[in-house]
């Protein structure tokens, strides 16, 4: 099982590089992008990846906890809410991440620092959520399967967010 989620992840992780990677011939990317050439993620493309990575992180979740039909009748329906407040979340930090890749170059320190801070308020909400999330789901499927369900969705979440940190240059003077 370790040796499939660990495919799986790195699979996933390749994928969603692929999506967010911009179309442009392969060079070196020693370099960090001169102000305002970043990258810019549209809102169509981020859409776009959120939904293939939402889909494939219900198959690996489905892929690596095995589940009782009992079991898994309690679980996917706390799994969907889960979901739909987690995106919830994930939708001001897609915010964010928009804003800064078209102000990429031009914000000000205090913009800078501004959207920083949103960003690490949306990791605090997220990881609230997971707690608010891990006792109901521990209660529905058990202790251990529910430390596993935290285990495998805090894995995904981590390695969407090592592509996101990828893909995004680091903040600049002006």
């Amino acid at each position: 099982m370790r040796a499939q989620l660990g495919v799986t992840l790195l699979v996933a992780a390749w994928l969603g590089a692929a999506a967010l990677a911009p179309a442009q011939p392969t060079a070196p990317q020693a370099q960090a992008p001169t102000p305002g050439t970043a990258p810019v993620l549209s809102p169509q493309d981020i859409d776009l990846l959120r939904k293939d990575l939402r889909s494939q992180k219900k198959q690996l979740v489905a892929q690596n906890l095995k589940l009782t039909d009992d079991e898994a009748t309690k679980f996917w329906p706390i799994y969907d809410q889960y979901t739909a407040e987690l995106m919830k979340i994930n939708n001001k930090k897609y915010a964010v991440i928009q804003q800064y890749a078209n102000g990429y170059g031009t914000l000000s320190g205090e913009q800078a620092m501004s959207l920083m801070k949103q960003w690490m308020d949306v990791d605090i909400a997220a990881a609230q959520l997971r707690a608010k999330y891990l006792p109901i789901v521990a209660k529905a499927i058990g202790d251990t399967k529910a430390a596993t369900f935290a285990q495998i969705d805090r894995r995904i979440a981590l390695m969407i967010e090592l592509q996101l940190a990828a893909r995004l240059p680091l903040a600049q003077s002006q």
